[in-house]
């Protein structure tokens, strides 16, 4: 079962700047869906994107993060465009 603090942690970890720089990291799992929710939230703008369980989960025993990279990358360049 993950953690969704320790999940954040890792967001955290990878792009360390996304709190210093303004943007809010949140976190959640989904039931409806059976997927993380991670939400990136800059002023009054705010965007979503969808965690596979396995890719959250690879992340975390630092196998793989390369999908969840991919997609905060995305969203920190989406979001600092707005």
């Amino acid at each position: 079962m993950i953690d969704k603090d320790e999940l954040c942690r890792k967001i955290r970890e990878i792009y360390p700047d996304i709190g210093e720089c303004g943007i809010d990291v949140k976190v959640a799992f989904d039931q409806d869906n059976r997927r993380w929710t991670v939400d990136l939230k800059k002023d009054s703008h705010q965007l979503k994107t969808f965690l596979e369980k396995g890719d959250a989960e690879l992340c975390l025993q630092g196998k793989q993060c390369v999908s969840l990279g991919i997609e905060i990358a995305q969203l920190r360049g989406n979001i600092e465009r707005l």
